[in-house]
């Protein structure tokens, strides 16, 4: 089985009306990105969201593969790993959908414990690297599917579980529509899992060190964060919710909340990433897990 692309972008709203081309900016371009915050609807994050991994799927394997592994499901950077959290419960017979997959290294973790995973992420690059490295092990691919996670592109109650690590969520303008998505495509009962930067970072500075520690933005605020070419045309788009937010979409979208997981740094790690790091980590929640399940 191949990539296979569904053209799932959402409507553009009224904010999209002057859409951005459809090819991406060169990558060399991004140096001279202006970041703001400002409004930015449903079709303009998807479009930004796609070419933004398309540009970067590369740099962030290269970046990152070691730490995420080849066949490894962890849920953040402070590491927690499903193999000791079991937030999904059993998954040996279960069909799982990965949202926001990247190259796929939980659902290819996924698959080692006997489940039937299917990956699926907005950016075509991401998934060529997952093909890369079901080639490099000589292993049966795993099941990939490019499209939207606001618009999925599977039958009503399809799976058993689904599952984000990072992805889609934080990308997504409506993440209402998101939820609603997800409990159509699951069965009764079956779980939905994702994890996110704690919304409790927006108030900070995205950076590791000290000057990471001072609140300098409302956690209340949520504009969008948005990356923007010369022309104004959005190259990163990344939403805030809070935590209240995010329990009120769920609650609506008919899931209920089985826990809310704040992982703490654990003792030994040194690695940063990004804004993650030793210093922040054993101060404020890095990530936030939501484990829910559909009514």
């Amino acid at each position: 089985m191949g990539i296979v692309t569904v053209a799932t972008t959402p409507q553009p709203d009224l904010h999209d009306l002057d859409t951005s081309p459809a090819e991406p900016a060169p990558a060399e371009e991004e140096d001279g990105d202006d970041a703001v915050r400002r409004a930015a609807g449903t079709g303009e994050s998807s479009r930004a969201s796609r070419h933004w991994w398309d540009r970067n799927a590369d740099e962030y394997q290269d970046e990152h593969g070691d730490f995420l592994g080849d066949d490894r499901f962890t849920w953040c950077p402070e590491g927690l790993d499903e193999a000791d959290a079991r937030l999904l419960g059993s998954v040996e017979g279960k069909a799982v959908l990965e949202i926001g997959a990247g190259a796929a290294q939980c659902s290819r973790w996924l698959a080692a414990r006997g489940a039937r995973p299917v990956a699926l992420d907005i950016s075509y690059r991401q998934l060529q690297h997952s093909r890369r490295i079901d080639l490099g092990r000589g292993a049966s691919p795993v099941p990939v599917v490019q499209a939207d996670a606001a618009v999925l592109p599977f039958a009503d109650a399809s799976f058993d579980l689904a599952c984000s690590a990072y992805g889609a969520v934080p990308f997504s303008a409506d993440t209402e529509a998101l939820m609603r998505e997800v409990h159509r495509v699951l069965r009764p009962g079956g779980r939905w899992v994702f994890s996110v930067t704690h919304p409790i970072r927006w108030a900070f500075p995205d950076e590791p060190g000290v000057e990471g520690l001072t609140a300098m933005s409302s956690y209340f605020d949520r504009t969008p964060y948005v990356e923007q070419d010369e022309q104004g045309r959005a190259t990163y788009v990344e939403h805030h919710r809070t935590l209240g937010d995010r329990v009120r979409e769920l609650v609506a979208a008919g899931f209920r909340l089985v826990d809310l997981v704040e992982p703490e740094w654990p003792a030994g790690l040194e690695q940063e990433w990004g804004g993650w790091s030793p210093l922040r980590g054993r101060l404020i929640p890095g990530t936030a897990i939501f484990v829910t399940e559909r009514g």
